[in-house]
């Protein structure tokens, strides 16, 4: 008998129904020579304090640091998981092969690997199911290309890593803030990643605090209802800006070059999850953690692939399916009839670069449609659907138009973009507004309206009367942290990236996967160290007081968490080893705890 063990029963009714099994057992499936049983995410976990040294129960200074010898999985406390842990067991020992049906991810394989580990697996081949998507198709051809367990030793040793390294550090560092500062037992809670994200919230609040605002001049011209801003750009002195003004309100305005460059603009990358989460937060203002339930969700009813991925781009085996996903996406039907008339679909770097993807691949649906949406599952779907339709489509034929003026030789620039054809754009029609309202939110009202502003045909070495005018403004503090924000921000451990492609290479660095960012920001809020006002997170006084009890550079640093996570990604592919970046966790524990004991800094 094969034994087949899945993540959850939903997943484990879908594979046996596929596989035959069609029997219903308590605790799997069964039939047709296999057995389709589940966990339902963690069954087990690492071992508590207590259970390798009984002093460790306390809560002392003195029993500081906790490092033991030698980590260990124990069963969660629940007479639920008891109860599914034994009907594992049993059908382990009846198998003669076990089939590793998890969620094909870092924590899906440790899951499985630790309820594996608990039950005491031995002298039987253990297979591993990999695949993208729960279609049928998919999980068939899964099931015939069946790899050997030991190919992901890799990945579970990273997974190893990342929990005995939150262990090691968050439940030391806890017990020790706790101990030495804490107030009528309050827990002042530390993690390796939840941590630096708190000071990240806590540095940018700062800024915006004791942002310090200055007023600025602005002079402008309005010429044939066209604006043109000054090219010397503001003045800090008002008597200087107006004696600028005053020496050119008689002059009159001389357009002295027009210059036109057409583009193209290239269709949006593929989601990743971090882009999807940013992405349904500025549009839709979901949290990063309702847009990973509803993504998994989709992924669970076979309607998009894998979504805790942290690639935007598609391997070659992918181009030559894209036909039928096409296809399948039938309420989109006017916009891939056209590109399915074609006879060959476009095949772009941007989108298709095996070089750029490992486990897994951009989220794509799968060419399977149903109605089974929720509302707000919907809206998630379309996004996804769009951007992947969109990665066919041509280019979009943009005009950008610079035209430069002068008033008693006074230099002005206007700027302005046509759209020749639309392209790709045709699949966003509803969101012609977008460039205006993000240039708005990162620029002002003002440069949002010149840098999209529709411009006439203008002659060189034409003149006529213009209209300037004074506007006094004020700088702007830094903005406080969204989601969205804060995703891109715990991407690249903190550094403010606008380029996309030095992005991309930041992600080696990041705080945190993909998969557990969402987690990461909730506890912040569910701990009361951060708050939500509308959009914006702001850090409460507690988690003001937190980081500010935390004198230890090393807990706070985005910087060093995110080269902890890059070796962690190191492990998975093998460059690196897991017992080097044990030694170095461990040993930044007892610095820690030597510091912080040993500190004469007061209560806070």
């Amino acid at each position: 008998m094969k034994v087949c063990i899945a993540e959850k029963p939903g997943v484990a009714k879908d594979i046996a129904k596929i596989l035959g099994a069609v029997e219903r057992n308590d605790g799997y499936y069964s039939g047709n020579g296999y057995a389709v049983t589940w966990t339902y995410g963690h069954l087990c976990s690492l071992k508590e304090p207590a259970d390798y040294n009984k002093n460790w129960k306390f809560w002392n200074l003195a029993y500081l640091p906790m490092i033991p010898e030698r980590f260990g999985i124990k069963p969660l406390d629940n007479k639920g998981v008891a109860k599914q842990l034994e009907v594992i067991r049993k059908l382990f020992e009846q198998a003669d092969e076990i089939i590793n049906c998890g969620d094909a991810g870092q924590e899906g394989e440790l899951i499985q690997r630790w309820v594996l580990q608990y039950s005491k697996v031995t002298g039987k081949p253990v297979k591993r199911l990999w695949i993208s998507s729960l279609t049928e198709e998919a999980v068939k051809e899964g099931f015939e290309n069946l790899r050997e367990s030991s190919d992901f030793d890799n990945l579970y040793a990273a997974g190893c890593a990342r929990a005995i390294g939150d262990w090691l550090l968050g439940l030391n560092a806890t017990r020790l803030y706790t101990l030495k500062y804490a107030k009528e037992k309050n827990v002042l809670s530390v993690g390796r990643v939840q941590t630096p994200t708190l000071a990240l919230v806590v540095k940018r609040q700062y800024e915006i605090e004791n942002f310090v605002s200055v007023p600025y001049w602005e002079l402008k011209t309005i010429y044939r209802d066209v604006e043109f801003s000054l090219k010397k750009g503001r003045f800090d002195k008002k008597e200087d800006a107006e004696e600028v003004l005053n020496k050119i309100k008689e002059a009159p305005f001389v357009i002295k070059s027009v210059k036109e460059s057409k583009g193209k603009e290239k269709a949006p990358k593929l989601f990743d999850l971090t882009s999807l989460q940013v992405e349904c937060n500025k549009k839709f203002s979901f949290t990063a953690e309702h847009t990973l339930s509803l993504i998994q969700s989709l992924y669970e009813k076979k309607l998009c692939t894998y979504p805790r991925v942290d690639t935007c781009y598609l391997p070659d085996d992918i181009y030559p399916k894209v036909p039928e996903i096409l296809k399948g996406l039938k309420p989109y039907a006017q916009f891939t009839e056209p590109l399915l008339k074609e006879p060959k679909l476009r095949k772009r770097k941007e989108v298709f670069d095996n070089k750029k993807v490992t486990d897994h691949h951009a989220i794509i649906p799968t060419g399977v449609f149903n109605n089974s949406f929720t509302a707000d599952e919907k809206w998630v779907y379309d996004l996804i659907a769009r951007r992947f339709i969109a990665a066919f489509y041509p280019d979009c034929d943009v005009a950008n138009t610079v035209v430069e003026g002068e008033a008693d030789e006074v230099e002005f620039k206007a700027t302005g973009k046509k759209i020749l054809k639309e392209g790709w754009r045709v699949l966003f029609k509803q969101e012609k507004r977008k460039a205006q309202e993000e240039a708005k939110e990162k620029n002002g009202e003002d440069a949002a309206e010149t840098e999209n502003q529709i411009l006439p045909d203008f002659t060189e070495g034409e003149s006529g009367p213009h209209s300037p005018a004074l506007a006094e403004k004020n700088t702007q503090p830094p903005k406080y942290y969204t989601e969205a924000t804060l995703l891109r921000a715990m991407e690249t451990a903190g550094k403010n990236v606008e380029d996309e492609s030095l992005r991309e290479a930041l992600k080696e660095n990041g705080l945190g996967r993909p998969s557990t960012r969402a987690g990461i920001i909730e506890t912040l809020f569910k701990r009361g160290y951060v708050v939500r006002e509308k959009k914006r997170i702001v850090a409460t006084e507690t988690g003001k007081n937190l980081i500010a009890t935390i004198d230890n550079e090393l807990l706070k640093s985005a910087e060093l968490t995110g080269i902890w996570e890059r070796k962690m990604r190191q492990i998975e592919k093998g460059s690196y080893e897991v017992s080097v970046l044990m030694d170095e966790i461990k040993q930044m524990v007892r610095e820690i705890v030597s510091s912080v004991k040993t500190s004469k800094k007061q209560d806070v």
